[in-house]
């Protein structure tokens, strides 16, 4: 026997807690992508680093079903090998991808990038590879306790999401990427004595590898932030230096300052201001997303550019005593409301870093956050607005995209739940009797946000029984940016007045008015033709459903099942913009949804190859394999494998809006999902629990969930983040608890007798996953949440229907099914 295998009777216990650290470790590093694409790109892509580490799972069923029993002879040894890989590739992988330089911004003229894209893919999958080879192995050595071994790696991938978001606290993400792989090391460790691998002292030599990691070069593991992104483009400009950087799970904050060229940030400013903004630093959120911290001292009214803004509009309609600013940032419109002279000030900030960095130079910005008339509430502006019960005599939305990116279209999949028909429902129900709701967008051309924005308030007016909602808005524009106005009330004539007074004073356009004439528009910042007059027009005429139809992108109103408020993109739309090509056209596509395309084209490709492999390779069928309806199985397996991902990304979307910030629902669901669902697979492997009984209580949960969850969301969204992260749980334990049981109740019926379709039972369901995490996206956006939610539920009555019957080699029915 060799010296570093145990006994026979020693190999009887299946090595739990290092299932468990491991899947803590893969489910870790899942998360932290997630954030290090929010950094480096414009997206935390959820959906790509769920579906490529589903990859590196299938590849790894693929991978077993060839050489299962030659690494099964040396399992201990081999389940450390992978562990050490696992470790390695977490950052080599990672750094690696850098070095590629993908940039979605080029995707469309530059098709090297489409080849980036399927590398970046398939190296990021290569650490998941071999994490998923500890779990498959096990599963195979010891497949008699399958439900055992999958609720140790369902309940660590759960633990691990949670550990995650805790050190991004303290953390810079490209320390936490070398921590993981250093503790993976360790885990190693674990390894060799939790199999009582001899002799033990050689355990400690895995504590050097991790320590070798700490050693690697700084500029090795810097971030490699797009060229294209704001903070990229600001450090070029001599003069400008990063003084200051925060992190946390919400964003990475960095503050610049330039004494060569200063900042001059204010968004829509008048071409007829006759003053700038005085000194201003700048701080960029991920790298992008610019706010600034005005230099504010004693008199406020030297800051007459503030008077010269589009947003200065409603100051100018009636005195605004009780202001509500939701996403206050660094506090530019508190500084436009103080100067105002408003008397109250509410001020809803997301991430409390921000308000820190503005209250730590108080010389500089003029405690502007501790004024006797702000007060500040740090958490989600949606949530707030719901717990709130006092009506505002403004409610203000700034501009919170950078032009650049809002441009080029990399925030088409972004879950925007502050312009939502909901969200402006809300807003509306908590102004004064003549309160004012504004709202500021870049300008995009052809019109795209301005549009979608008035299309949408004039649906959340009708929600509110309005039937003349014109007479409720109100639009004005600079060159580049526009606000728009709704009114609880009508818009009398002499705000009307004020509104034409404003905009020749200041030289804005008019876009809209009740009774607004076509030649009012377009006058000073012209354009070829009044487009965004003309659209208001045809959304508030009979016909305007036929021409949000007929339009060339896609201005219909975003709400909470679809929040995907900067999608404009249409099919019908492609071949106009491609003949524009070598024209600037392609500035009109939207690089985010074609990577999203791109994806799912590459996942098809490779799940194609991973499911078919193993068929075209391996054709014939053993003895222990021909009691099974091998189609049968396929068809299980890869239901359940969509279903279950199309339930976990539709809910990790949902929940986006009641946790606040796409990292915390991404975290939460999927550790609610996998915790859960690692309980239910032990209790149903205990109570040996017939599988069309967990199917049944998942599609009554489900349809219940489908009728009640968006109104308990709606009811509770006031509540502090620990009792929502309590009624989450609440709200999807049950549901996910039943779903740990098909796959685990399945697999082991298989594996019975037919230990050799384990693997390929593994693999199947992996790739149906690596599709399933893109699909659910794709769907989400053009159907919604709930098409998504029906969807998956259909496939698992499908699945229950399709459970794979065995049938013995003489043909004969088996009761399996």
């Amino acid at each position: 026997m060799d010296k570093n295998t145990p006994s026979s009777k020693q190999e009887l216990s299946p090595p739990r807690l290092t299932i468990l650290l491991v899947s803590a470790m893969a489910l870790s590093y899942e998360i932290l992508l997630m954030r290090l694409f929010s950094i480096v790109q414009y997206h935390h892509f959820a959906y790509m680093v769920i579906s490529l580490a589903l990859l590196g799972y299938g590849a790894s069923g693929t991978f077993l079903v060839f050489c299962r029993q030659q690494l099964l002879n040396r399992f201990p040894l081999v389940l450390i090998g992978n562990i050490l890989l696992f470790a390695i590739t977490v950052v080599v992988c990672y750094l690696g991808g850098q070095h590629l330089l993908f940039n979605p911004d080029e995707i469309f003229w530059n098709n090297r990038q489409w080849l980036k894209l399927f590398a970046l893919y398939l190296l990021l999958a290569l650490p998941f590879f071999f994490a998923a080879n500890c779990i498959a192995l096990a599963f195979s050595r010891f497949r008699q306790k399958i439900s055992a071994i999958y609720a140790a790696d369902l309940f660590g991938a759960g633990l691990g999401s949670i550990f995650t978001i805790g050190l991004l606290f303290i953390l810079f993400p490209q320390k936490l990427l070398l921590l993981l792989g250093s503790i993976i090391f360790v885990i190693a460790m674990v390894a060799w004595l939790e199999l009582r691998l001899q002799p033990r002292w050689q355990a400690l030599f895995f504590i050097g590898g991790a320590a070798v990691l700490f050693l690697l070069p700084s500029a090795w593991t810097d971030l490699a932030i797009s060229p294209y992104k704001g903070l990229s483009q600001q450090i070029r400009i001599n003069g400008s230096r990063v003084t200051e950087e925060k992190t946390s799970p919400l964003a990475l904050l960095t503050v610049v300052e330039s004494n060569l060229v200063p900042f001059r940030y204010a968004p829509g400013l008048s071409l007829a201001a006759e003053s700038e903004p005085p000194a201003q630093v700048g701080i960029f959120t991920d790298g992008d997303s610019m706010n600034v911290i005005t230099r504010f001292q004693d008199d406020i009214s030297r800051l007459t550019y503030l008077d010269k803004l589009t947003s200065a509009l409603p100051y100018h309609l009636s005195q605004a005593k009780d202001i509500l600013i939701l996403g206050a940032g660094t506090g530019s419109e508190i500084l436009q409301a103080l100067y105002f002279k408003s008397a109250s000030i509410t001020a809803v900030e997301l991430n409390p870093q921000v308000v820190q960095l503005v209250r730590s130079r108080p010389e500089f910005s003029g405690n502007l956050y501790d004024q006797e008339n702000v007060r500040v509430h740090i958490g989600e502006a949606r949530s707030f607005v719901s717990g709130s019960r006092k009506n505002f005599d403004l409610i203000l939305l700034p501009m919170l995209d950078s032009f650049s990116s809002a441009g080029a279209g990399l925030y088409s999949l972004h879950e925007n739940y502050l312009y939502t028909v909901e969200a402006l429902q809300d807003y509306m129900q908590h102004l004064a009797p003549a309160g004012y709701l504004s709202m500021s967008r870049w300008i995009k051309l052809p019109p795209r946000d301005t549009l979608k924005l008035f299309a949408t308030a004039l649906e959340a007016l009708a929600r509110l029984g309005t039937e003349d909602s014109g007479n409720h808005l109100v639009m004005i524009r600079s060159w580049q940016s526009a606000s728009l106005l709704v009114k609880k009330s009508h818009f009398s004539p002499e705000e009307i007045n004020r509104v034409k007074e404003f905009c020749q004073q200041r030289l804005f356009d008019l876009v809209y008015y009740p009774g607004m004439q076509q030649q009012e528009a377009n006058r000073f910042n012209i354009m070829r033709q009044p487009y965004l007059y003309d659209g208001a027009v045809r959304l508030l005429g009979k016909g305007a459903e036929r021409f949000k139809q007929r339009y060339k992108f896609n201005i219909k109103s975003s709400t909470d099942d679809r929040p995907y408020f900067s999608h404009f993109f249409k099919w019908r739309t492609l071949p106009e913009i491609l003949r524009l090509k070598g024209k600037g056209g392609m500035v009109l596509l939207e690089s985010g949804y074609l990577i999203l395309v791109l994806t799912l084209f590459q996942a098809i490709a490779a799940s194609l190859l991973l499911i078919l492999l193993p068929v075209i390779v391996r054709p014939y069928v053993t003895v222990s394999e021909a009691g099974w309806n091998r189609p049968r199985i396929v068809a299980y397996f890869f239901a359940i494998g969509l279903g279950f991902l199309f339930l976990e990304i539709a809910y990790i979307q949902k929940f986006i809006l009641y946790l606040g910030h796409p990292l915390y629902a991404a975290a939460a669901v999927l550790a609610i999902f996998l915790v859960f669902a690692g309980m239910g697979s032990q209790y149903g492997q205990a109570k040996q629990i017939r599988i069309k009984w967990p199917v049944a209580i998942i599609l009554g949960l489900g349809i219940a969930d489908l009728i009640a969850v968006n109104h308990l969301l709606a009811a509770f969204n006031w509540l502090p983040v620990p009792m929502k992260i309590f009624c989450t749980i609440l709200l999807l334990g049950p549901l996910a608890f039943t779903m740990g049981m098909p796959f685990p109740l399945a697999l082991t019926e298989v594996g019975t007798d037919a230990p050799d379709l384990i693997p390929w039972a593994w693999a199947v369901n992996g790739c149906a996953s690596v599709i399933g995490a893109v699909l659910a996206t794709l769907l989400a956006i053009h159907f919604g949440f709930t098409a998504v939610v029906l969807a998956a539920l259909t496939l698992y009555g499908l699945a229950a229907a399709i459970f794979p019957g065995r049938y013995k080699l003489k043909g004969g029915r088996n009761a399996a099914g």
